[in-house]
């Protein structure tokens, strides 16, 4: 699907969700990896909220998508960590 078919209409606002094994520095890991190709995250763009037993915590963390290329490359630097689970 080329740019111009895409739904997404660029610069927008994304969420990026992403779920991974509950430990301390696990939002800090997926801050790190999205600000790779985000250098300006907002302050209070980043949610955390761990699942209803605890074992896993979900991130949410809110950018500025300027391209689909940008959300491709997003998602592959975090499907290639191994402490993510799943990334939406």
């Amino acid at each position: 699907m080329s740019e111009t078919e895409s739904l997404l209409e660029f610069p927008c606002q994304f969420p990026i969700k992403v779920m991974g094994k509950h430990r301390d520095d696990f939002d800090a890991i997926v801050v790190e990896i999205v600000r790779r190709h985000v250098p300006d995250i907002l302050e209070g763009a980043v949610t955390t909220r761990p699942s209803k037993s605890g074992n896993y915590l979900a991130v949410t963390v809110m950018i500025e998508a300027h391209s689909r290329e940008q959300l491709d490359a997003i998602y592959m630097g975090l499907t290639a960590c191994p402490d993510v689970l799943m990334a939406l």
